[in-house]
């Protein structure tokens, strides 16, 4: 290199890998309850392909009801901490996610619930239906049979 006047060529090769996260159980469903009774499940969040540690936020849809009126009946807990922090090993923890359902008023809804990460990488967008009261529920149940 020093007084050699030759040219090297030199490759350089990479794979990128997008963050991504995987959700267990893959389906969730919120039973109907009826007005202003809470209904919840829980989800494992399993982080995957992180290069470094992060933080999960989620985005919760806002509805607009019948009078106007704009409330967000869901709310999000991430009850073990929302941070993805990598092992030795380079394997990121698994979350814990507790995802609450409360309206006063009668709705139905179909929508997103969008996982972010600190870096504004969208991780999953999640749909998410929504029946309120049970009578509604029914209804909806029977029309879809009668198709």
């Amino acid at each position: 290199v020093n007084d050699n006047s030759s040219r090297y060529m030199l490759t350089l090769s990479g794979t990128l890998r997008s963050p991504k996260i995987d959700f267990h159980p893959l389906f969730l469903m919120l039973m109907p309850v009826p007005l202003d009774v809470e209904t919840e499940a829980v989800v494992s969040i399993i982080p995957r392909d992180f290069m470094r540690q992060s933080r999960l936020r989620v985005k919760l849809p806002e509805i607009e009801l019948a009078d106007g009126t704009r409330t967000c009946p869901f709310s999000v807990q991430f009850p073990e901490g929302q941070d993805i922090v990598l092992s030795s090993e380079g394997t990121a923890n698994e979350l814990t996610c507790r995802i609450s359902f409360r309206s006063s008023k009668p709705m139905s809804f179909l929508g997103e619930m969008l996982f972010v990460d600190q870096e504004e990488n969208r991780l999953l967008e999640q749909q998410t239906t929504v029946f309120s009261p049970y009578t509604r529920t029914w209804h909806c149940t029977a029309l879809i049979k009668k198709l």
